[in-house]
């Protein structure tokens, strides 16, 4: 025999009274021999559990991917670019004095960039050459937080001058080359002279430091030399390639385009740096979504074990069913109590998801080190993924709207077999008890 009601409702017994939640709450809690609904339960539970912890944990990773990558390549390449006429204008000093004025502007700088061929250690590679003022070298964050103070002082200024160039650690590995070592510059358009363009010209400069940038290959593929020895070197004497301009906040780089278009004045192409970027940003996007998809389908999958612990439950409850319905509980009730049943087991999972998925994202790190040490393996090699550990950011927002799809799949998954307890004919069930 099944285990009796808590007793008849309360004539004015309301929706979800105290009755009935205590009743759905007396059903969960399930004996020995209704083993096969606590099973169920559990299994529902521990599923629910982990799907909310793997989408939690992967939204945050993929979340601290893109903040990490995003923020060293703008700092490395800037949010807004200027180009066109305004570069040759004879009051391009004002037009960056203008653009400094523009609300949210943290930096202006001026560059050039050429393309060259690097020798060293009987080595050759090619590499970008970027020219810019020693000022701005500390615009680049990540770059000139990780040089030495030596190699920043010294940019531009040092016992070699114009000679003394600043390479990536990656393109210093691989060719072998420390602070002071002599290094071959190759221009395929060289310089001109009172002869004209000569092309091909090489020249010899020291290392006057190196950087990390946190991306690989943007260590082994740029090169920075003082902005007035690149226009030399490279035939673009009194030549700026571009500007390019950091705001506060690039998510919002939409907002600056029009005043700094404004402050540069007629001629000018601006360019943000989502045009640059397209691509990358592009597809990280395009897998956000696809990811949050896929393990939200997980997620509703998981719930759906609800509705076999419910079936099971409302089939040894049958007989209670019948002498609640007698006693004068009305069919919104019978559903209301096995829908509470269902959802409590996907609150509760969704609470220990959230729980577990919070603790891995916050540990992270301490995690992937630990299993390094236990592996003797580098489980996230920079050379790879362009970082040297894994990132992840909780977003508030994602961790809300994961707890409410979980919590929406679980009430779905309870609502079919609680609205066929409500249809049980209260005679029929006790026929044959």
């Amino acid at each position: 025999m099944t285990a009796t009601p808590l007793g008849a409702p309360p004539k004015p017994a309301g929706a979800f009274s105290a009755w009935e939640i205590g009743l759905a709450l007396r059903y969960l809690r399930a004996k020995r021999k209704e083993g096969g609904v606590a099973t169920i339960a559990i299994i529902s539970f521990v599923g629910i559990m982990l799907a909310v912890a793997v989408l939690i944990s992967v939204m945050s990773i993929m979340s601290g991917f893109r903040n990490e990558l995003l923020g060293r390549m703008l700092s490395f390449n800037g949010h807004v670019y200027i180009q066109g006429e305004v570069l040759g204008a004879f009051d391009r000093d004002a037009v960056i004095d203008r653009l400094r004025a523009v609300p949210g502007v943290q930096s202006v700088s001026p560059l050039t960039e050429s393309q060259a061929l690097i020798r060293a250690g009987g080595q050759t590679t090619g590499a970008f050459v970027r020219g810019l003022r020693p000022e701005d070298l500390g615009t680049m964050s990540y770059v000139s937080s990780s040089m030495s103070a030596e190699a920043r002082a010294s940019f531009g200024r040092g016992a070699y001058g114009g000679d003394n160039i600043l390479i990536g650690q990656a393109l210093a590995d691989q060719l072998g080359l420390r602070v002071g070592d002599p290094i071959q510059v190759y221009s395929p358009t060289g310089a001109d002279s009172a002869f004209g363009n000569l092309g091909g010209l090489e020249k010899t400069y020291i290392v006057g430091g190196t950087y990390t940038s946190g991306a690989a290959d943007y260590d082994r593929a740029f090169i920075f030399m003082p902005l007035e020895q690149a226009q030399l070197f490279f035939g673009k004497e009194g030549v700026w390639d571009l500007i390019e301009i950091k705001v506060d906040d690039p998510d919002r780089v939409a907002d600056y385009l029009e005043p700094i278009a404004t402050a540069a004045g007629p001629g000018a192409f601006v360019q943000d740096w989502r045009d640059r970027l397209a691509a990358f940003w592009g597809a990280l996007r395009v897998e956000r979504v696809a990811m949050s998809i896929i393990l939200g389908l997980v997620v509703a999958i998981a719930a759906m074990n609800i509705i076999s612990g419910i079936v099971m439950l409302v089939k040894n409850k049958g007989r209670d069913i019948a002498i609640l319905r007698t006693i004068g509980a009305s069919p919104s009730s019978i559903l209301r109590i096995f829908f509470m049943a269902g959802a409590t087991i996907g609150v509760a999972g969704t609470l220990a998801g959230l729980t577990l998925g919070l603790l891995f994202c916050l540990n992270i790190g301490a995690i992937q080190h630990f299993l390094e040490a236990i592996t003797g393996v580098q489980l996230f090699n920079a050379d790879v993924y362009m970082l040297d550990a894994i990132p992840a950011e909780v977003d508030p927002v994602d961790v809300f709207w994961v707890a409410v799809w979980s919590l929406v799949m679980s009430c779905v998954a309870s609502l079919p077999p609680s609205w066929s307890a409500s249809r049980i004919d209260p005679v029929e069930a006790l026929r044959y008890e």
